[in-house]
């Protein structure tokens, strides 16, 4: 896939936006929104701070390629989400949220950054221009060290921060950068484009590809072996290749957790992620409800229980003659929920028994939800499944013996059965 790159300037129209970036604007919207609900739920806040950096900004505005009509870009869209976000989270509460949210748009096309600003100005953003929106040109790593500082200046503790980071293909943002965003800030978030098709078609035994990959930071995709091997050996070797391009990027960016779906693409085979990196379990939770959600935008090349890459390579000294289930149809729609919650079903006793203790369901999930498209919610629904058929027990913290799945808390202890009505070998 060629790497697109939209042009602006003054007096003439605006660029035409494709139909998988309208999809991630709605992504974007729907996260940034259920983002803030969640971490605005406690009743004693009264401030909320955040703030949000779209590293590869544009001019603010295209037009749509069937209708001609006006669409804003991703800039408004964090603009627009925040707004919403604080209404919904203030119209019910006695004690209002104050919201205290900066923005950083970079642009390295000037043409770009002057009619963004103008977009901003016409759209009643202009007094907050160089106040708590703060619109820059250049690349997005001459900035990043800068952003790091006034971030952790409003937010000593918490930096809370979410980065969008829409390259245009796959060498601009490299897992130095990821890592350093991770490290350096506790509460950053990260939303990646990672144009992986477009690496696997030109991928091969040349130099442009050990180039392309030392400016991503990955030096031993392969683990040894080279391109032309895992094409004549491995019958699915596409999708090897991107579950050993994933493990490498998620271990290199030092994220905790993460989600690595792709969007759809109009001709109906995936051809790019959307990488969401975190450092807790509960953000990833929310990026994955947002993909159940919105459905109709994403599709997943594996598994849909625990370990949902090992059939395809996840697990590189894999032998090639694995035959485990492989769901290449998996569009989280209800048949994928049913499959997903039929697999942990089988697969979370295993992980339950062997500790008569069991585990908190918040353990469970930390500990297993980087390898599955599940949520929470079907991790919870499998458990009632599960206490249904009295192959589990779960147990509150003041004793309390849960019998629904709608019950059952994080701090809820999930245990093997006293009287088991079968065993594991």
């Amino acid at each position: 896939m060629p790497e697109i790159h939209y042009h602006w300037a003054h007096n003439e129209r605006p660029p035409i936006i494709k139909q998988h970036s309208l999809a991630k604007h709605e992504v974007l919207r729907a996260y940034l929104i259920a983002y803030m609900q969640t971490l605005t739920s406690s009743p004693r806040m009264d401030v909320f701070r955040l703030t949000l950096v779209d590293g590869f900004a544009g001019g603010g505005v295209y037009r749509h390629a069937v209708t001609g009509a006006e669409i804003l870009g991703s800039p408004f869209v964090m603009l627009e989400a925040a707004k919403e976000a604080e209404f919904l989270i203030n119209q019910h509460r006695q004690k209002k949220i104050h919201f205290d949210i900066n923005y950083f748009f970079i642009e390295k096309d000037e043409a770009a950054v002057d009619v963004l600003r103008y977009q901003l100005a016409e759209r009643g953003y202009g007094s907050c221009l160089g106040e708590t929106v703060h619109v820059l040109g250049g690349k997005f790593h001459d900035h990043a060290d800068e952003i790091v500082k006034c971030i952790k200046t409003k937010s000593p503790k918490s930096s809370k921060s979410i980065f969008l980071l829409d390259q245009y293909g796959y060498t601009d943002v490299p897992t130095s950068m990821l890592n350093m965003l991770m490290r350096r800030l506790a509460g950053a978030e990260i939303i990646l484009t990672f144009a992986v098709d477009s690496f696997i078609n030109f991928a091969g035994d040349h130099p442009i590809t050990k180039r392309g990959l030392e400016r991503i930071g990955v030096s031993d995709l392969l683990h040894g072996r080279t391109f032309d091997e895992i094409k004549q050996t491995k019958k699915d070797w596409r999708l090897f290749i991107q579950s050993c391009l994933y493990k490498e990027l998620v271990e290199a960016s030092g994220a905790s957790f993460y989600t690595p779906f792709f969007i759809r693409s109009t001709q109906g085979h995936g051809d790019y992620w959307l990488l969401h990196l975190s450092q807790r379990p509960r953000a990833r939770d929310v990026m994955t409800r947002i993909h159940w959600e919105k459905n109709n935008y994403f599709i997943h090349y594996g598994g849909a229980g625990i370990n949902m890459f090992q059939m395809l390579g996840y697990v590189p000294e894999m032998d090639s003659t694995y035959t485990g289930q492989m769901e290449l149809d998996y569009c989280f729609d209800n048949q994928a929920k049913a499959r997903s919650i039929q697999i942990l079903a089988e697969q979370i006793p295993h992980l339950i028994y062997p500790d008569p203790e069991g585990m908190s369901f918040a353990e469970l999930f930390s500990v297993t939800c980087n390898t599955t498209p599940a949520s929470a919610a079907i991790y919870r629904e499998t458990l009632g499944v599960l206490l249904e058929h009295k192959e589990i027990e779960v147990i509150g913290q003041d004793g309390t013996e849960r019998r629904t799945a709608g019950r059952i808390h994080d701090t809820d202890q999930v245990l093997p059965p006293k009287q088991p009505s079968f065993s594991f070998s």
